[in-house]
């Protein structure tokens, strides 16, 4: 085996079975592997430096065919279902070892690197690629070791990837020639047949949110975090969609990170050393910090330049709408290093209610905080998905459901006792979406109004104002707030026809109510009292 690049003394492909390979590339650096990328005709460059890629038949991940093996650490722990697909043991062993066989006599890219900014809990990972931009991905969303720390790098779990190695399902027991399977028991995650790098964030992503929680009482949480100048430190849960990495990069606090984190006793730390960022309507006045940050070391995902330049045209969805960019959080302005904080003082939950319901912010009880992030609601809009003519409600426990091996109750319990623990944490609810009207008919929140809203409840601006109480979900809303108009803070108040506004409410509240049923044998009286009231009271 030829090897180059940097690697440890006692480094090895042969302990997980590729001791076959042709040649060996360990710990490129970023600009090796953007020349390896390049050279190989398999990417460009853009006209701000950034690696252009087309990840292929793939362009987001493939939630049907990610597995979880079954075996004695996982029959009686993990959550099986509909995001948990279950996968034999032997089935994984002949798999693997057909991947193995894949790359006898191949070429790939190795990386050592590891999650988690807290050292007590830092996990190390070894990825091994079949191509070079999927190492560079690696390189940007996982942390990176010191130079140093390489000699010795010892991984404890592994990634192989190799997006042209293809399934056959009755042979290999999968859905398709695509798959993500997790062996917590090897700790070993396998993806193929799909070039979509989203798939090795997030398999980390799922094994932190089985590890974390069930062996260290941490809670995992699909979240942006950021620090103010005073030391505090504040939380943002959001589906896709609801400005959950736009409303974290404040050019006032210093961001821990845009997407995964954990919550110890004591510290929030960022599980990542990168960002992933949508890119589409990209542009430098709306998003500054990420706009900046597509330079050199980047990595476009799935884009289309303007015809005849090397120009990006970030409004062009022609391969997909889900384009992408990967950074290394080095790359963007005002980080917090290490990348961890104190735990939070306010919590956002983040939800863009396409039905012009929820008021842009409201102040939740403990209860209701429970209660709306076992929820985890937002919805879906005319023209996001094939068959979607109108506003959807969508739910997605605790905020990230499909990355969750554990049942959602698992990590609402830990929200639950820290917020029992700490009276001083703020919760807020925040609506990113529609105001005076649903989708169609009001009109979406401006972002500068939601930035004012999130400021003056980061400054304690809201300590000294008055709350009333709305009809259907009870939520307290400040009556005034500097920079946004009054008539928006109260939707039933900003709908012309306040009819139309309860029968809107009625509808959302009963969704709302269907969805937690399968929550409630779990729920205290408390939570199921911070439910909605499908019945107007005037």
């Amino acid at each position: 085996m030829q090897e180059t690049g940097n690697k440890g003394r006692n480094a090895s492909l042969a302990s997980i079975g590729l001791e076959h390979v042709a040649i060996a590339h360990w710990n490129l650096s970023p600009s090796e592997l953007i020349e390896e990328t390049i050279i190989s005709g398999e990417g460009s460059l853009s006209d701000t430096g950034a690696l252009a890629i087309d990840t292929g038949e793939f362009t987001g991940r493939s939630p049907k065919d990610k597995y979880v093996v079954f075996d004695d650490k996982t029959k009686d722990s993990v959550w099986w279902g509909d995001i948990n697909h279950k996968f034999d043991e032997d089935s994984f062993d002949k798999l693997y070892h057909r991947m193995c066989a894949y790359f006898g006599g191949a070429e790939v890219y190795v990386r050592d690197s590891y999650a988690c900014a807290n050292p007590e809990y830092r996990l190390n990972i070894r990825v091994v690629t079949e191509y070079s931009w999927s190492n560079l991905f690696a390189n940007n969303l996982f942390l990176r070791p010191k130079a140093e720390e390489i000699d010795n790098f010892e991984p404890e779990w592994h990634i192989i990837n190799a997006p042209g190695f293809k399934a056959d399902p009755a042979i290999d027991g999968t859905r398709q020639h695509n798959f993500t399977i997790i062996n917590f028991t090897k700790k070993l995650i396998l993806i193929g047949g799909s070039g979509y790098t989203g798939e090795i964030k997030k398999g980390i992503f799922s094994v932190l949110n089985y590890i974390l929680p069930h062996e260290k009482s941490v809670l995992s949480m699909h979240c942006s975090a950021n620090v103010g100048k005073q030391g505090d430190t504040a939380i943002f849960f959001g589906l896709s969609g609801t400005g959950k990495t736009t409303l974290s990069a404040d050019p006032d606090r210093k961001l821990i990170g845009d997407d995964e984190h954990g919550w110890s006793d004591d510290s929030v730390f960022n599980f990542e050393g990168g960002c992933y960022a949508k890119c589409i309507d990209l542009s430098e006045d709306k998003e500054p910090q990420i706009f900046h940050a597509i330079r050199h070391g980047a990595l476009l995902e799935n884009i289309n330049f303007f015809p005849g330049t090397r120009e990006v045209d970030y409004s062009n969805t022609e391969k997909t709408e889900n384009t992408r960019v990967a950074y290394p959080i080095e790359l963007i302005d005002n980080i917090m290093q290490p990348s961890q904080g104190d735990a939070p003082k306010n919590i956002f939950f983040l939800t863009a209610d396409a039905f012009g319901v929820l008021p842009p912010i409201s102040k939740l009880t403990p209860a209701q905080a429970m209660y709306h992030f076992i929820s985890g609601y937002t919805a879906k809009v005319a023209g996001t998905e094939v068959g979607v003519t109108e506003p959807q409600a969508t739910f997605s426990a605790c905020f990230g459901k499909a990355f969750l091996p554990l049942h959602p109750t698992r990590y609402a319990e830990l929200l639950g006792e820290k917020l029992k623990n700490n009276s001083n944490i703020n919760v807020w609810l925040v609506n990113t979406g529609w105001c005076g009207g649903p989708y169609g008919i009001g009109s979406r929140i401006k972002l500068s109004y939601t930035r004012a809203l999130i400021t003056s409840a980061l400054n304690g601006k809201f300590d000294n104002v008055e709350f009333v109480e709305t009809p259907f979900f009870s939520l307290q809303v400040p009556v005034a707030c500097e920079g946004v108009p009054t008539e928006l803070l109260f939707p039933r108040h900003a709908w012309n026809n306040k009819d139309a506004f309860d029968q809107k409410a009625t509808e959302l509240a009963d969704r709302f109510i269907k969805n937690f049923n399968q929550f409630a044998d779990f729920a205290n009286d408390e939570i199921l009292s911070a439910a909605p009231k499908v019945a107007f009271e005037a």
